[in-house]
């Protein structure tokens, strides 16, 4: 029940595109999709899968569980990639301001010549 109402509430929240399309499309063939059907339609035979059949109700749960992890790697690694860049770009205005810097001085040196 607590996951559940965890589960409505987090509904709330989703975006548009969540709501409308919120998994992503299978990878697998036609012929494949309809094998796996097949077995699902099967009553279980081993203890563990008569169990496991007891929660098929959280399968939508776990699907946007892994959705959300995925995504959360997607942006970690995004974000890895972005402070990389920014730690480039900071190097390459260090450079450019050391050689403004010294062209100053010898400027100043110029002068009195």
């Amino acid at each position: 029940q607590c996951i559940l109402r965890l589960a409505e509430m987090c509904r709330r929240l989703e975006t548009e595109e969540e709501k409308v399309l919120p998994f992503y499309p299978s990878s697998l063939a036609e012929g494949e999709l309809q094998d796996a059907r097949r077995v699902l339609e099967e009553p279980p035979v081993e203890p563990l899968a008569q169990a496991a059949q007891d929660y098929v109700g959280l399968e939508r749960f776990w699907q946007r569980f892994n959705k959300a992890k995925l995504e959360e790697k997607v942006l970690e690694q995004t974000r890895a990639a972005l402070a990389n860049r920014n730690q480039h770009l900071r190097g390459l205005l260090q450079q450019y301001l050391a050689g403004v810097a010294v062209s100053q001085k010898v400027l100043k040196e110029l002068k009195p010549l």
